[in-house]
This record gives C-alpha cells, structure tokens and sequence, in this order.
C-alpha cells in the first residue's frame, strides 16, 4: 500500500469515527425535546449520549479489523484505545455527575433498593464502568495475570454496553419517536455485531484453520522458536515485521491469545516461526510444548514491514533483545528476495553470550548489504564492538553522512524504544521516518 493510499485511508476512517461518535448527538437534537428539562440536564444527557457512542467504538478498535489497523499500525490503534477510554470514562461520568451537583434531589437515584430500573442499569454501567478502568490502569499493581485480565476486560465492557442501552431504553425520552428508536435498534445491533465478530465467529474461523507445532528450538537469550505449519489448509500470507496472535493449550473461545512477531521469512509461508523469551508467564510454557500440538492464529497484523516503505533507499534496524524477531523475519525475507538495499542493524544486549541469533544474522551480513553493529551493555574481556547503550554518537559512528531516504525502525523494551526515538528526533529524523513496535495492550 502507497503511502498516499494510506494517507486517504486513514483519514477516511477518522472522518467515519467522528460521524458514529456524533450520530448519537444529533439524533437527541433533532426533533421535539422532552418537556420541562433545563439546559443542564439536556448537557449531561448529550455528554452521556458521546460517551455511550465512543464506548461503542471500542468494540470497533479491538476488533482487529485489517482494513482499519493498515492505515496506522496496530501500535497506533491500541494507543488511541487506550487514551480515548480515558476521555469516554470521564465523559460518561460527567452525565451523572452533572446532574446530582444541578439537582441534589437525584441523589437518591443511587439506591439500588429504591430507584427505578433504568437507574439501577445507569448505576450497574457506571461501576462496570470504573471496573472496566481501574482493572487495566492498576492490572500490574494488583497482579492480574493478563489471561484473566482480557476476561475481565470483555465482561466490564459488554456489562457497561448493555447497562447503558437499558438505561437509555428505560428513559424513553429519546427514543419514543419511531425513526429514533429505529436508530437506537440499528446501533444496538452493530455492537451486538461486533461482539458476535470477536467473541464468536473469529475464533469458529480459527479453529477450522488451525496449526501443528513442527519443533520448539531452543536459542540463545533464554528464549525458544516455535514453529508451525498449516493443519490441512494453506495459511497466510504476511509482510516481514508483521505479527499474529497465536493460542496454545487452549481453543480460541477462551481468550488465551499472545501476540507474537513472526520471525520467519515472508518468502516460505508453509511454516511460520515464532521466537519467544521467556519472562516467567505464559512464555514459559514454550519450551515444554511437543510437535503435533494443535495451535491457533489470527493474523498477520501490524505495518511494522519494510513493505510499507517500497520507496525507501535502505532501512536502519534499532534492535533491543528479543525485539530482533521482526527484524528476523525482515532480514530473512531479504535474503530470500535479493534485495539489494542496504539494512544498518544496531542489536542492543546486556551480555555477549545472550544475543538471539547471533550466528545466523553474523551469517546473513555476507548473503545481503548488511551491516551489523552490536552494542553490548555489558561486555566480556576482548568484545571490541559499541558497549553501553545505543546513542547518538553510536548511530553516527556507523550511519553514512547523508541518511536522506532512509526508513528507521525500532523494537525492544519500551525504555530503549522511547530513547531511540528521543535520539532520532534529535537527528531531525522525520516522525513518518520513525517506525516502531510495541505489543503493551494494558
């Protein structure tokens, strides 16, 4: 995809999420308003009517719709989730808020013994609401494993969906005309048509199109490749840098999905690998799996991929640990291609004796125009190559003078992620330059 097709896809879609997030708005403008209601109760009922919409949108953020991730990249979609919950939270919150300080009266309407139905469903919506929020702020403090985590997440967030339409149901005052409740039927059943799409059918598709485990290899790093072929289908075809989610032990129904870099060659898609570290979670379990255990998948995702870039003049590769796969899977695919542009490779490790792959990408600097510059942190007696961290002057010592044309991309540990992109901005590198992959989801 061009980078102008892109461009114009990406501002379709924004424009097509701000019409759903306002729909909602007009809908409570146009026509007759309900009688003896001030100005600030019809404010709250709008804040809360937004609100609603953008919570609805969610659904459509977490989807994994293709089309929609292309124009951005799943790092930018996953980010945008996460801070427009923030602002949907507060807007829906504003709604009751707004109306207890304009009439304390209404206070009582938190009594779940004595109010009516449709504010108890408000009420059940606003504390799944805040379960919903403060169960992904606070998920690391309060140790929730993330399988048990992404369970939570989906039962707050279809509790608080259907709370909120019951809410606004048992109101009535916007939905008595025809023409508006057909609106709210429609909207109503585009979300229950998401959650159907994710909960349901997606993991029906997966599991008629599952995978075999061929071999877990062990690698340098304390980490594993795993790798998969088709079960009786012909699998996917990716771009190098892409990743998917995959699920082991378990069937897709039961939420149980990681996401991983593929890190083999988009040139043989009959087997895909996936090299994973451990770091104590499910991970862990990678090494112990046999050949002939069924795996499940859902990709390929992100516009992590120098296939993104077909004008590009060469790429620059900032590696932090295991986040070498992508650019595994780059570099292979290079090979495989003939590609002839030329690739700067910085690989960041604490130890010499730990770094993924090190034969092999050693290997590939003579199979393509592929230089490779380690930078070990801290580095055995007679390691003459870059020591400490990637800087500044360690990019300048190895990039040539004139880095116009160049594509940068970055992935490792989020702190050397957000030092590598401080650095290239001081290079006056161009942010659209700047690529990069990051798999935090809460």
């Amino acid at each position: 995809m061009d980078n102008m097709k892109r461009i114009l896809q990406g501002i379709l879609w924004i424009i097509i999420y701000l019409l759903l997030t306002l729909a909602p708005l007009f809908v409570l403008l146009i026509g007759p308003s309900p009688e003896g209601r001030d100005f600030w109760r019809e404010f709250s009922v709008a804040l809360g009517f937004t609100g609603l919409a953008m919570m609805g949108l969610q659904f459509v953020l977490t989807a994994r719709f293709k089309s929609l991730k292309a124009p951005y990249g799943s790092d930018v979609v996953y980010f945008f989730h996460r801070q427009i919950s923030v602002v949907t939270f507060f807007l829906i919150l504003a709604h009751p808020i707004t109306l207890f300080i304009t009439t304390p009266s209404l206070l009582s309407l938190l009594n779940p013994f004595d109010a009516p139905w449709r504010a108890r469903f408000g009420l059940i919506s606003i504390l799944s609401l805040i379960g919903l929020v403060g169960f992904s702020v606070y998920r690391k403090q309060l140790k929730i494993i993330y399988e048990k985590w992404r369970i939570w997440h989906g039962l707050f967030a279809i509790t608080a969906m259907v709370g909120a339409l019951f809410h606004i149901l048992g109101v009535n005052h916007y939905v008595a005309i025809p023409w508006k409740k057909a609106f709210w039927i429609a909207y109503t059943a585009f979300w229950v048509g998401l959650i159907l799409w994710t909960r349901i059918i997606k993991p029906w598709l997966e599991m008629r199109n599952s995978y075999r485990i061929v071999e877990v290899t062990p690698e340098r790093g304390n980490a594993a490749t795993l790798t998969i072929q088709p079960d009786h289908h012909k699998g996917i075809r990716f771009h190098p840098g892409q990743f998917a989610w995959i699920t082991v032990g378990a069937n897709p129904f039961m939420d149980r999905e990681h996401p991983f870099s593929i890190a083999s060659s988009a040139e043989k898609p009959e087997k895909l690998s996936f090299t994973i570290k451990n770091l104590g979670d499910f991970t862990n379990t990678i090494p112990n799996l046999k050949p002939g255990e069924k795996v499940y998948l859902d990709g390929p995702y992100g516009s992590f991929s120098i296939d993104m870039h077909q004008h590009a003049k060469g790429f620059v590769f900032l590696a932090g640990g295991i986040g070498i796969t992508p650019f595994m899977s780059t570099l292979r695919t290079m090979r495989d291609r003939n590609d002839p542009r030329p690739v700067w490779l910085f690989y960041a490790n604490n130890e010499w004796k730990d770094v993924t792959f090190r034969e092999e990408v050693d290997a590939i600097q003579s199979q393509i125009n592929l230089d490779l510059i380690h930078v070990i942190r801290f580095p055995e007696d007679g390691y003459k190559g870059e020591t400490g961290f990637i800087t500044k002057q360690v990019l300048l010592n190895h990039l040539p003078e004139d880095i116009a044309g160049l594509e940068f991309f970055i992935c490792g540990p989020i702190p050397m992620m957000k030092a590598s992109e401080a650095i290239l901005s001081d290079m006056k590198i161009t942010p659209g330059d700047i690529h990069t992959e990051v798999f935090y989801l809460a």
